[in-house]
């Protein structure tokens, strides 16, 4: 089984630019995207129904063209639901959970948590009741899977320029501590458990300054599996070079 997660930054503009066609030539069996950025009357058949596919979708209701995250699986799992249980932060349609036979899949579209200081804060409440849902989740279903677009670059290997970024957020103390807690609680970084030590491996490029071309970017979409589900991944891959957005699709590979 495959499984491609990718931050789309407007799935519009992705299908506009044909590149939506091209990641379901990769044949997904599930495909998670985040940053949709549209309402259901906004998206065409193709996007909202494409063949051999069920589709699920968690829009905000309080701001048009933001956020958003969607789920398309050729297997229709179990149950779906949308509820972090935060009214607050389910209102921005930022999780989607697939519950299958033999493990749940969580698709979320973390804050970025830039332009003020009650933004920062958001995300970092937003952080702390995840990782409670999440652990809470894992009491009931061992099997367990998170992927999205996390907004944080964990270490210095994970962004071009660390000394640089130490004060801008993506790469906060406060932020990348958070993950050394996720992490602690026993969830476990997909890509660098394979790749300890790899460098030069991102899936976000600034567009205005073409870092993309210079590959001066930074590794912050990621899949996270519980320490049982781990054993049933066989590989992990960065897609970049599958373009239309300033992310670049990731992609595990089930056993």
């Amino acid at each position: 089984m495959k499984i491609i997660s990718w931050n789309v930054n407007g799935i519009r503009a992705v299908y506009k630019k044909g590149q939506f066609e091209r990641i379901l030539e990769e044949k997904p069996d599930i495909l998670c995207l985040q940053e949709t950025k549209a309402l259901p009357e906004q998206l065409d058949e193709k996007l909202r129904t494409p063949d051999d596919y069920h589709s699920w979708f968690h829009f905000p209701s309080i701001k048009k063209g933001y956020s958003g995250v969607a789920i398309y699986s050729k297997e229709e799992p179990i149950k779906v639901t949308n509820d972090l249980g935060i009214e607050e932060m389910d209102q921005e349609g930022r999780l989607i959970v697939a519950h299958y036979k033999d493990f749940s899949l969580i698709n979320t579209y973390f804050p970025n948590g830039g332009g003020s200081p009650e933004r920062l804060h958001y995300k970092l409440e937003f952080y702390d009741h995840f990782l409670k849902f999440i652990d809470k989740l894992h009491e009931k279903q061992p099997n367990i899977i998170f992927c999205g677009d996390v907004n944080v670059a964990h270490r210095e290997i994970d962004l071009a320029r660390p000394k640089e970024n130490e004060t801008h957020v993506g790469f906060l103390p406060i932020e990348r501590a958070w993950m050394d807690k996720l992490i602690a609680h026993g969830w476990i970084d997909v890509f660098r458990h394979f790749n300890p030590d790899k460098k030069d491996a991102y899936t976000y490029w600034d567009m205005k300054t073409f870092a993309r071309e210079r590959n001066v970017g930074w590794r912050i979409d990621y899949f996270f599996a519980s320490p049982e589900m781990l054993k049933s991944i066989k590989s992990v891959e960065i897609l970049d070079n599958i373009l239309g957005s300033d992310h670049c699709p990731i992609q595990i590979t089930l056993k």
